[in-house]
């Protein structure tokens, strides 16, 4: 009883010399669709940011929401489509993209605020961020790319509040746009030069081979990316998503950090103490 004590004592002490040089940092965090059902991950992820801002970090939300736009698509009967990970977004598959993730960030609003800790959702139309069509070569139909957002609105939201964004965005014209949710982290991480950038993910990090815990890469500098995915070591979903976060470091980012949601406060062991518990990228 007193050793589990005294560990737990340890656990604190270890941690406090990051608490202390993460006093009034930004954190961007990227939340992915994929793993927002989850309830229970959902929640203990969630009860991790809260700990954040009592420990006087500002955390920033992004989340996504496909698999529940998928799923209410296909209710519907209407085609889902893809372009190099893009989603066709025409006016019916808009009006259900926004139908949504307004339902995600309300819930996601509900369970950081029964922790004690405000949470301010952003669904789009409040007009935080401002988008343009997205110029592909083949039309994505509502398909936005970020140009700008409201910075008095964030900074006070950051000051009172965990800001929790959807990824929509309106144009000066008061078009809706569908945005990826990772542009808008990679985005919102390089204007405010976030000490830190998290992704979370299924996987714990980047593995030299994805059956192997122990091949774990608990660090990567961004002149080492391009050779790791010269090699296939860094491959498929997870290219782009490293690729971004090196030019957000570029940016002016801190660090990025790509960890697995289903590891029980994955956020906090890797944040606050020494070896960490996934993929850390750094310039």
């Amino acid at each position: 009883m007193v050793e589990e004590a005294i560990k737990k004592a340890d656990v604190l002490i270890e941690a406090l010399p990051y608490i202390k040089k993460f006093q009034d940092k930004i954190f961007v965090i990227k939340y992915g669709g994929s793993i927002l059902d989850e309830g229970k991950v959902r929640k203990a992820v969630l009860e991790d940011i809260a700990f954040l801002r009592f420990a006087g970090i500002k955390p920033l939300l992004v989340h996504g929401g496909g698999p529940h736009i998928n799923e209410k698509l296909r209710a519907l009967d209407i085609p889902i489509e893809f372009i190099d990970g893009i989603r066709m977004t025409n006016k019916a598959t808009l009006k259900v993209v926004e139908e949504e993730l307004t339902k995600l960030n309300d819930l996601i609003v509900g369970e950081v605020n029964e922790h004690g800790v405000k949470a301010k959702g952003f669904k789009g139309p409040e007009g935080l961020l401002c988008a343009q069509k997205k110029k592909s070569e083949k039309d994505l139909g509502f398909v936005g790319q970020i140009t700008e957002y409201d910075k008095k609105k964030l900074s006070a939201a950051l000051e009172n509040s965990i800001p929790v964004i959807a990824p929509l965005a309106i144009s000066k014209k008061g078009q809706l746009f569908n945005v990826n949710a990772d542009d808008v982290a990679f985005f919102l991480a390089s204007e405010l030069k976030a000490e830190k950038l998290v992704l979370f993910t299924k996987v714990l990090g980047v593995m030299r081979n994805i059956e192997e815990e122990s091949s774990l890469i608990p660090t990567i500098t961004s002149s080492e990316v391009e050779e790791l995915i010269k090699n296939n070591v860094i491959a498929e979903g997870m290219v782009p998503k490293v690729r971004a976060a090196v030019h957000a470091i570029e940016e002016g980012v801190g660090k990025a950090h790509i960890v697995d949601a289903k590891i029980h406060h994955a956020l906090l062991l890797e944040i606050f103490t020494d070896k960490g518990i996934g993929t850390e990228i750094i310039a």
